[in-house]
Protein backbone atom coordinates (compact mmCIF):
# COMPACT_ATOMS: atom_id res chain seq x y z
CA UNK A 1 0.00 0.00 0.00
CA UNK A 2 2.96 2.23 0.56
CA UNK A 3 3.50 2.37 -3.26
CA UNK A 4 -0.12 2.98 -4.38
CA UNK A 5 -0.01 6.43 -5.49
CA UNK A 6 -3.54 6.81 -3.80
CA UNK A 7 -2.15 7.18 -0.40
CA UNK A 8 0.67 8.72 -1.25
CA UNK A 9 1.15 11.98 0.41
CA UNK A 10 1.37 15.06 -1.84
CA UNK A 11 4.76 16.56 -3.31
CA UNK A 12 5.59 20.08 -2.73
CA UNK A 13 7.57 20.28 -6.15
CA UNK A 14 8.29 24.28 -4.87
CA UNK A 15 10.34 23.20 -1.99
CA UNK A 16 14.13 23.47 -1.69
CA UNK A 17 14.08 20.47 0.21
CA UNK A 18 11.90 18.01 -2.88
CA UNK A 19 14.28 15.55 -4.02
CA UNK A 20 13.58 16.46 -7.59
CA UNK A 21 15.70 19.84 -7.45
CA UNK A 22 18.71 17.39 -6.93
CA UNK A 23 17.71 15.22 -9.92
CA UNK A 24 17.56 18.73 -11.55
CA UNK A 25 21.52 19.52 -10.86
CA UNK A 26 22.74 16.21 -12.07
CA UNK A 27 20.55 16.46 -15.19
CA UNK A 28 22.13 20.44 -15.52
CA UNK A 29 25.83 18.43 -15.24
CA UNK A 30 24.69 15.91 -17.64
CA UNK A 31 23.72 18.77 -20.24
CA UNK A 32 26.94 20.18 -19.90
CA UNK A 33 28.92 17.29 -20.73
CA UNK A 34 26.04 16.06 -23.20
CA UNK A 35 26.09 19.54 -25.35
CA UNK A 36 29.66 20.62 -24.68
CA UNK A 37 30.99 16.96 -26.47
CA UNK A 38 28.22 16.33 -28.86
CA UNK A 39 26.59 19.47 -29.76
CA UNK A 40 28.42 22.77 -29.18
CA UNK A 41 32.11 20.62 -29.77
CA UNK A 42 31.12 19.65 -33.36
CA UNK A 43 31.78 22.93 -34.38
CA UNK A 44 35.40 22.48 -32.60
CA UNK A 45 36.02 18.99 -34.68
CA UNK A 46 34.62 20.48 -38.08
CA UNK A 47 37.85 22.77 -37.77
CA UNK A 48 40.01 20.74 -36.00
CA UNK A 49 39.86 17.62 -38.37
CA UNK A 50 39.47 20.32 -41.35
CA UNK A 51 43.04 21.82 -39.66
CA UNK A 52 44.78 18.28 -39.16
CA UNK A 53 43.89 16.52 -42.36
CA UNK A 54 42.92 18.85 -44.89
CA UNK A 55 39.65 16.98 -45.61
CA UNK A 56 36.65 18.83 -46.99
CA UNK A 57 33.98 20.81 -45.13
CA UNK A 58 30.69 18.51 -46.86
CA UNK A 59 33.13 15.48 -45.65
CA UNK A 60 33.56 15.97 -41.94
CA UNK A 61 30.03 18.25 -41.67
CA UNK A 62 28.40 15.04 -43.22
CA UNK A 63 30.00 12.99 -40.71
CA UNK A 64 27.91 15.29 -38.31
CA UNK A 65 24.97 14.94 -40.20
CA UNK A 66 24.99 10.86 -40.01
CA UNK A 67 25.68 11.55 -35.92
CA UNK A 68 22.50 13.53 -35.84
CA UNK A 69 20.72 11.01 -38.25
CA UNK A 70 21.56 7.73 -36.13
CA UNK A 71 20.97 9.28 -32.92
CA UNK A 72 17.21 9.99 -33.69
CA UNK A 73 16.60 6.63 -34.48
CA UNK A 74 17.72 5.98 -30.84
CA UNK A 75 15.93 9.28 -29.62
CA UNK A 76 12.20 7.97 -30.61
CA UNK A 77 13.27 5.52 -27.68
CA UNK A 78 14.53 7.15 -24.75
CA UNK A 79 10.82 7.92 -23.27
CA UNK A 80 10.75 3.70 -23.38
CA UNK A 81 13.91 2.63 -22.15
CA UNK A 82 13.68 5.30 -19.16
CA UNK A 83 10.19 3.73 -18.02
CA UNK A 84 11.20 0.09 -18.01
CA UNK A 85 15.13 0.32 -17.25
CA UNK A 86 15.26 3.27 -14.92
CA UNK A 87 16.63 6.99 -15.02
CA UNK A 88 19.91 5.85 -12.99
CA UNK A 89 20.94 2.90 -15.17
CA UNK A 90 20.02 4.88 -18.48
CA UNK A 91 22.32 8.37 -17.57
CA UNK A 92 24.84 5.83 -16.24
CA UNK A 93 24.95 4.21 -20.08
CA UNK A 94 24.53 7.81 -21.61
CA UNK A 95 27.74 8.79 -19.55
CA UNK A 96 29.64 6.15 -20.88
CA UNK A 97 28.70 6.17 -23.76
CA UNK A 98 29.24 10.00 -24.56
CA UNK A 99 32.95 9.21 -22.87
CA UNK A 100 33.41 6.40 -25.16
CA UNK A 101 32.94 8.71 -27.78
CA UNK A 102 35.00 11.30 -27.21
CA UNK A 103 37.90 9.08 -27.10
CA UNK A 104 37.19 7.77 -30.27
CA UNK A 105 37.18 11.21 -31.78
CA UNK A 106 40.41 12.22 -30.89
CA UNK A 107 41.89 9.01 -32.47
CA UNK A 108 40.27 9.47 -36.10
CA UNK A 109 42.73 9.28 -38.78
CA UNK A 110 40.83 8.26 -42.08
CA UNK A 111 37.08 9.29 -42.85
CA UNK A 112 35.78 5.63 -41.84
CA UNK A 113 36.58 6.28 -38.45
CA UNK A 114 35.22 9.58 -37.93
CA UNK A 115 31.81 7.89 -39.50
CA UNK A 116 32.55 5.06 -36.70
CA UNK A 117 33.14 7.89 -34.12
CA UNK A 118 30.15 9.68 -34.65
CA UNK A 119 28.17 6.54 -34.44
CA UNK A 120 29.24 6.00 -30.69
CA UNK A 121 28.35 9.46 -29.83
CA UNK A 122 24.62 9.28 -31.30
CA UNK A 123 24.70 6.36 -28.29
CA UNK A 124 25.92 9.00 -26.08
CA UNK A 125 23.74 12.03 -27.18
CA UNK A 126 20.56 9.89 -26.65
CA UNK A 127 21.54 9.22 -23.28
CA UNK A 128 22.74 12.86 -22.60
CA UNK A 129 20.77 15.02 -24.00
CA UNK A 130 17.19 16.82 -24.63
CA UNK A 131 14.84 13.74 -24.95
CA UNK A 132 16.89 11.58 -21.67
CA UNK A 133 17.00 15.01 -19.95
CA UNK A 134 13.29 15.81 -20.46
CA UNK A 135 11.98 12.01 -19.72
CA UNK A 136 14.20 11.64 -16.26
CA UNK A 137 12.63 14.63 -14.80
CA UNK A 138 9.18 14.21 -15.70
CA UNK A 139 9.46 11.08 -13.07
CA UNK A 140 9.76 13.99 -10.54
CA UNK A 141 7.70 16.98 -11.73
CA UNK A 142 4.63 17.63 -12.66
CA UNK A 143 3.64 21.52 -11.68
CA UNK A 144 7.03 22.79 -12.18
CA UNK A 145 8.20 20.83 -14.81
CA UNK A 146 9.14 23.72 -17.12
CA UNK A 147 10.72 25.29 -14.61
CA UNK A 148 12.75 22.33 -13.92
CA UNK A 149 13.37 21.44 -17.43
CA UNK A 150 14.33 25.37 -18.59
CA UNK A 151 16.62 25.29 -14.87
CA UNK A 152 18.33 21.55 -16.00
CA UNK A 153 18.97 22.78 -19.88
CA UNK A 154 20.88 26.09 -18.77
CA UNK A 155 23.92 23.07 -18.31
CA UNK A 156 23.26 23.14 -22.55
CA UNK A 157 24.52 26.73 -22.34
CA UNK A 158 27.13 26.34 -19.94
CA UNK A 159 28.32 23.51 -22.08
CA UNK A 160 28.96 25.94 -24.71
CA UNK A 161 30.42 28.40 -22.35
CA UNK A 162 32.61 26.20 -21.09
CA UNK A 163 33.41 22.91 -23.24
CA UNK A 164 34.32 25.20 -26.51
CA UNK A 165 37.28 27.96 -25.10
CA UNK A 166 38.15 24.73 -22.87
CA UNK A 167 38.21 22.38 -25.96
CA UNK A 168 40.50 25.14 -28.09
CA UNK A 169 42.45 26.19 -25.30
CA UNK A 170 43.45 22.19 -24.27
CA UNK A 171 44.02 21.30 -28.00
CA UNK A 172 46.16 24.34 -28.59
CA UNK A 173 48.56 23.24 -25.17
CA UNK A 174 48.28 19.45 -25.82
CA UNK A 175 47.01 18.93 -28.54
CA UNK A 176 43.47 17.45 -30.25
CA UNK A 177 43.08 13.99 -28.90
CA UNK A 178 45.00 14.58 -25.47
CA UNK A 179 42.38 17.01 -25.18
CA UNK A 180 39.58 14.72 -25.80
CA UNK A 181 41.01 11.98 -23.64
CA UNK A 182 40.96 14.93 -21.08
CA UNK A 183 37.19 15.46 -21.63
CA UNK A 184 36.32 11.95 -21.63
CA UNK A 185 37.99 11.28 -17.86
CA UNK A 186 36.52 14.15 -16.82
CA UNK A 187 33.15 13.20 -17.75
CA UNK A 188 33.43 9.85 -15.97
CA UNK A 189 34.80 11.17 -12.59
CA UNK A 190 32.28 13.89 -12.58
CA UNK A 191 29.03 12.20 -13.56
CA UNK A 192 29.27 8.70 -12.62
CA UNK A 193 29.53 9.38 -8.54
CA UNK A 194 26.87 11.79 -8.85
CA UNK A 195 24.69 9.74 -10.66
CA UNK A 196 24.56 6.82 -8.74
CA UNK A 197 24.53 8.93 -5.48
CA UNK A 198 21.98 11.08 -6.21
CA UNK A 199 19.44 9.50 -8.43
CA UNK A 200 16.93 6.81 -7.16
CA UNK A 201 13.56 5.48 -7.28
CA UNK A 202 11.07 8.42 -8.49
CA UNK A 203 8.46 9.56 -5.74
CA UNK A 204 5.12 7.35 -6.26
CA UNK A 205 3.39 10.19 -7.97
CA UNK A 206 4.95 10.05 -10.61
CA UNK A 207 6.66 8.13 -13.54
CA UNK A 208 6.67 4.02 -13.67
CA UNK A 209 4.17 4.16 -10.22
CA UNK A 210 1.50 6.91 -12.05
CA UNK A 211 1.85 5.15 -15.47
CA UNK A 212 0.93 1.99 -14.21
CA UNK A 213 -2.05 3.29 -12.80
CA UNK A 214 -3.42 5.65 -15.15
CA UNK A 215 -3.21 2.78 -17.94
CA UNK A 216 -2.35 5.19 -20.76
CA UNK A 217 -2.74 3.78 -24.44
CA UNK A 218 0.57 2.23 -26.19
CA UNK A 219 3.42 4.48 -27.17
CA UNK A 220 2.96 3.51 -30.37
CA UNK A 221 -1.07 4.71 -30.50
CA UNK A 222 0.26 7.91 -29.26
CA UNK A 223 2.57 8.47 -31.91
CA UNK A 224 -0.40 7.63 -34.26
CA UNK A 225 -2.26 10.03 -32.86
CA UNK A 226 -0.07 13.09 -32.47
CA UNK A 227 1.04 12.57 -36.08
CA UNK A 228 -2.69 13.27 -36.67
CA UNK A 229 -2.52 16.78 -34.82
CA UNK A 230 -2.13 20.00 -36.86
CA UNK A 231 -1.15 21.29 -33.69
CA UNK A 232 1.49 19.06 -32.99
CA UNK A 233 2.31 18.75 -36.55
CA UNK A 234 2.86 22.70 -36.93
CA UNK A 235 5.15 22.87 -33.54
CA UNK A 236 7.14 19.75 -34.84
CA UNK A 237 8.15 20.81 -38.31
CA UNK A 238 8.22 24.91 -36.98
CA UNK A 239 11.32 24.18 -34.88
CA UNK A 240 12.82 21.26 -37.31
CA UNK A 241 13.21 23.54 -39.66
CA UNK A 242 14.67 26.52 -36.97
CA UNK A 243 17.11 23.88 -35.73
CA UNK A 244 18.01 22.72 -39.03
CA UNK A 245 19.15 26.48 -39.27
CA UNK A 246 20.99 26.78 -36.05
CA UNK A 247 22.28 23.73 -35.99
CA UNK A 248 23.97 23.97 -39.79
CA UNK A 249 25.02 27.77 -38.40
CA UNK A 250 26.57 26.44 -35.02
CA UNK A 251 28.39 23.84 -36.10
CA UNK A 252 29.82 25.78 -39.03
CA UNK A 253 30.73 29.06 -36.53
CA UNK A 254 33.96 28.84 -35.75
CA UNK A 255 35.05 27.67 -39.50
CA UNK A 256 33.31 30.76 -40.42
CA UNK A 257 34.58 33.14 -38.12
CA UNK A 258 38.41 31.97 -37.77
CA UNK A 259 39.22 33.50 -41.25
CA UNK A 260 37.49 36.84 -40.47
CA UNK A 261 38.11 37.24 -36.58
CA UNK A 262 40.84 34.93 -35.87
CA UNK A 263 40.32 31.65 -33.75
CA UNK A 264 40.73 33.19 -29.96
CA UNK A 265 37.91 35.87 -30.95
CA UNK A 266 35.85 33.04 -32.99
CA UNK A 267 35.81 31.08 -29.47
CA UNK A 268 34.63 34.04 -27.60
CA UNK A 269 31.84 34.93 -29.87
CA UNK A 270 30.44 30.73 -29.27
CA UNK A 271 31.17 31.29 -26.26
CA UNK A 272 28.93 34.86 -26.09
CA UNK A 273 26.28 33.28 -28.11
CA UNK A 274 26.02 30.52 -25.31
CA UNK A 275 26.21 32.89 -21.97
CA UNK A 276 23.35 34.97 -24.26
CA UNK A 277 21.25 31.11 -24.93
CA UNK A 278 21.43 31.05 -20.86
CA UNK A 279 20.51 34.83 -20.14
CA UNK A 280 17.67 34.65 -22.61
CA UNK A 281 16.31 31.29 -21.05
CA UNK A 282 16.59 32.35 -17.37
CA UNK A 283 14.27 35.75 -18.78
CA UNK A 284 11.84 33.62 -20.84
CA UNK A 285 11.57 31.27 -18.01
CA UNK A 286 10.18 33.87 -15.24
CA UNK A 287 7.35 34.78 -18.05
CA UNK A 288 6.46 31.80 -19.73
CA UNK A 289 3.45 31.64 -17.84
CA UNK A 290 1.97 34.77 -19.42
CA UNK A 291 2.96 34.79 -22.87
CA UNK A 292 1.57 33.26 -26.14
CA UNK A 293 4.21 30.46 -26.40
CA UNK A 294 3.65 30.29 -29.91
CA UNK A 295 4.02 34.22 -31.15
CA UNK A 296 7.23 34.03 -28.66
CA UNK A 297 8.77 31.40 -30.52
CA UNK A 298 7.45 33.15 -33.54
CA UNK A 299 9.59 35.85 -32.23
CA UNK A 300 12.39 33.88 -31.54
CA UNK A 301 12.75 32.58 -35.19
CA UNK A 302 12.54 35.99 -36.75
CA UNK A 303 15.59 37.69 -33.98
CA UNK A 304 17.90 34.87 -35.39
CA UNK A 305 17.01 35.41 -39.07
CA UNK A 306 17.82 38.89 -38.58
CA UNK A 307 21.09 38.26 -36.51
CA UNK A 308 21.98 36.09 -39.93
CA UNK A 309 21.71 38.75 -42.15
CA UNK A 310 24.12 41.07 -39.75
CA UNK A 311 26.45 38.43 -39.79
CA UNK A 312 26.26 37.78 -43.62
CA UNK A 313 27.06 41.40 -44.30
CA UNK A 314 28.93 43.10 -41.42
CA UNK A 315 32.50 41.64 -41.14
CA UNK A 316 33.93 43.82 -37.90
CA UNK A 317 34.81 41.75 -34.85
CA UNK A 318 32.63 43.78 -32.25
CA UNK A 319 29.63 43.62 -34.96
CA UNK A 320 29.93 40.49 -35.34
CA UNK A 321 30.23 38.77 -31.61
CA UNK A 322 26.59 41.52 -30.93
CA UNK A 323 25.12 39.75 -33.47
CA UNK A 324 26.22 36.23 -31.98
CA UNK A 325 24.67 37.22 -29.18
CA UNK A 326 21.57 38.29 -30.97
CA UNK A 327 21.15 34.55 -32.32
CA UNK A 328 22.04 32.99 -29.10
CA UNK A 329 19.67 34.77 -27.05
CA UNK A 330 17.04 32.47 -28.16
CA UNK A 331 19.12 29.27 -28.72
CA UNK A 332 18.56 28.31 -25.40
CA UNK A 333 14.47 28.92 -25.63
CA UNK A 334 14.14 26.93 -28.98
CA UNK A 335 16.10 23.70 -27.08
CA UNK A 336 13.33 24.39 -24.06
CA UNK A 337 10.10 25.83 -25.59
CA UNK A 338 9.32 22.60 -27.08
CA UNK A 339 8.60 20.78 -24.04
CA UNK A 340 6.89 23.68 -22.57
CA UNK A 341 4.34 23.88 -25.83
CA UNK A 342 3.69 20.13 -25.78
CA UNK A 343 3.36 19.71 -21.87
CA UNK A 344 1.06 22.87 -21.95
CA UNK A 345 -1.11 21.95 -25.04
CA UNK A 346 -1.06 17.46 -24.79
CA UNK A 347 -2.43 15.17 -21.91
CA UNK A 348 0.20 14.83 -19.37
CA UNK A 349 0.31 11.52 -19.90
CA UNK A 350 1.66 11.16 -23.56
CA UNK A 351 4.36 13.84 -22.38
CA UNK A 352 7.18 11.13 -22.73
CA UNK A 353 6.15 9.62 -25.45
CA UNK A 354 5.44 13.04 -27.41
CA UNK A 355 8.80 14.81 -26.52
CA UNK A 356 10.37 11.59 -27.84
CA UNK A 357 8.34 11.99 -31.10
CA UNK A 358 8.78 15.82 -31.53
CA UNK A 359 12.95 15.23 -30.24
CA UNK A 360 13.20 12.25 -32.85
CA UNK A 361 11.40 14.16 -36.14
CA UNK A 362 13.59 17.35 -35.35
CA UNK A 363 16.77 15.28 -35.12
CA UNK A 364 16.29 13.51 -38.31
CA UNK A 365 15.71 16.89 -39.93
CA UNK A 366 18.47 19.16 -38.46
CA UNK A 367 20.57 16.17 -38.77
CA UNK A 368 21.12 17.52 -42.24
CA UNK A 369 21.85 20.90 -41.52
CA UNK A 370 25.36 20.52 -41.28
CA UNK A 371 25.78 18.40 -44.09
CA UNK A 372 23.98 20.84 -46.24
CA UNK A 373 25.88 24.07 -45.32
CA UNK A 374 29.02 22.40 -45.66
CA UNK A 375 27.84 21.52 -49.30
CA UNK A 376 26.68 24.75 -50.24
CA UNK A 377 30.05 26.47 -48.88
CA UNK A 378 32.03 24.28 -51.04
CA UNK A 379 29.73 24.78 -54.12
CA UNK A 380 29.67 28.36 -53.81
CA UNK A 381 33.00 29.26 -52.58
CA UNK A 382 31.17 30.58 -49.24
CA UNK A 383 29.13 30.61 -46.41
CA UNK A 384 26.64 33.70 -48.00
CA UNK A 385 24.48 31.25 -49.59
CA UNK A 386 23.66 28.25 -46.92
CA UNK A 387 23.12 31.12 -44.33
CA UNK A 388 20.75 33.09 -46.64
CA UNK A 389 18.80 29.46 -46.51
CA UNK A 390 18.91 29.41 -42.88
CA UNK A 391 17.35 33.15 -42.61
CA UNK A 392 14.78 31.60 -45.17
CA UNK A 393 13.82 28.73 -43.11
CA UNK A 394 14.13 30.59 -40.19
CA UNK A 395 11.20 33.07 -41.86
CA UNK A 396 8.94 29.84 -42.88
CA UNK A 397 9.12 28.31 -39.50
CA UNK A 398 8.06 31.95 -37.50
CA UNK A 399 4.67 31.63 -40.30
CA UNK A 400 4.02 27.84 -39.52
CA UNK A 401 4.24 27.70 -35.45
CA UNK A 402 1.05 30.25 -35.81
CA UNK A 403 -0.65 27.55 -37.05
CA UNK A 404 -3.06 25.96 -34.97
CA UNK A 405 -6.07 23.47 -36.04
CA UNK A 406 -8.40 21.05 -34.62
CA UNK A 407 -6.90 19.08 -31.51
CA UNK A 408 -6.31 15.30 -32.08
CA UNK A 409 -6.57 13.24 -28.52
CA UNK A 410 -3.43 11.87 -28.17
CA UNK A 411 -4.57 9.85 -24.72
Amino acid sequence: MLDDPRHAAPIDESSLHYEGWRIVAVCFLLATFGWGLGFYGQSVYVAELQRQHGWPASLISSGTTFFYLFGALLVVFVGEAVRKLGPRLCLVAGTLAMSAAAIAIGTVREPWQLYLADAVLAFGWAGTSLAMITNTLSLWFDRKRGMAISLALNGASFGGIAGVPLLVTAIGHVGFPAAMYGAAGAMIVLMLPVILIVVGRPPAHHGWHAAAAAKPPSSSEVRRRALRDIGFLTVTVAFALVLFAQVGFIVHLISFLDPVIGRERAAVAVAVLTAMAVAGRVLFSAVIDRLNQRLAAALSFLSQAAALVVIINLHGDYVLIAACALFGFSVGNLITMPSLIVQQEFEPRSFGVLISLNVAINQVTYAFGPGVVGLLRDLSGGYAVPFYLCIALEVAAAALIMVRGPRVKTS
